[in-house]
């Protein structure tokens, strides 16, 4: 019997074949290329806390030799792992591109306040945590002073957050202090009067409150008249001159 051979099949076979070889080839050449140059960039808002070439040196603290390493070689969750772990950072990503540059892409915390006390200055950033000064650049939040411990500083966080996302609020609350009863006074950035906060209970109905009595009260040219606006009771804003 004669054998028919299916040359088109055999054709693909073939050129299936030098396909997976060449793709073999160019992954194994790919993985001893050498890291070719090393670049940062900075995601979200363009306030600075940490340097680029802070997230540098991170970086090649834990290489050997950056520029001769082959890409392989490098473990880039650990990368990511370092840089996440620096107390500016929030989040990073770390990876390679095509042409062998060490990209690193990173996510600065975001302060919403700014605690001082008689021990220490810190920042409480968006999600709650600690954040240390920077030497690079001074964030434009509120002042915070007085009793902040464990059983307030949640409520506190989720405080500072709602302040940080309202335009007017962030303009216009420049300091708060925490009292012993858990009470809070705010101060505004342009009168001289004092806002008794009260609890935090119920804190988004007084600032809508607040907002809603501002508002009048500056079309009636009466703020400078005040020493106290109360937005203790969430039903009425109480003002003592």
């Amino acid at each position: 019997m004669k054998k028919i051979f299916n040359w088109t099949n055999i054709r693909l076979i073939l050129m299936l074949g030098l396909v997976v070889f060449l793709f073999s080839f160019t992954s194994k050449r790919n993985e001893k290329r050498k890291i070719a140059a090393i670049k940062v960039f900075f995601v979200g808002e363009n306030n600075l806390f940490v340097k680029e070439e802070t997230v540098n040196k991170l970086l090649i603290e834990n290489m050997s030799n950056p520029l001769a390493i082959e890409k392989d070689k490098l473990d880039l969750n650990k990368l990511e792992r370092k840089l996440n772990s620096n107390a500016m950072i929030e989040e990073s990503d770390v990876f390679v591109s095509v042409d062998g540059v060490l990209k690193a892409v990173v996510k600065q915390k975001t302060p919403v306040a700014r605690v001082v006390n008689d021990f220490e200055s810190f920042y409480i950033d968006y999600k709650g945590g600690k954040m240390p000064l920077s030497d690079n650049f001074t964030a434009r939040v509120p002042l915070v002073s007085g009793n902040i411990n464990s059983k307030n500083e949640a409520k506190l966080a989720q405080l500072f957050c709602a302040i940080y996302e309202d335009d007017f609020l962030k303009k216009n609350i420049i300091a708060i202090q925490v009292l012993p009863n858990a009470s809070l006074k705010m101060f505004n950035r342009n009168y001289d009067y004092q806002i008794d906060f009260g609890s935090m209970m119920n804190f988004e109905t007084k600032f809508k409150n607040y907002k809603a009595f501002f508002q009048k009260a500056v079309l009636d040219s009466t703020l400078y008249k005040y020493k106290k606006i109360d937005l203790r009771f969430t039903k009425q804003v109480v003002c003592t001159k």
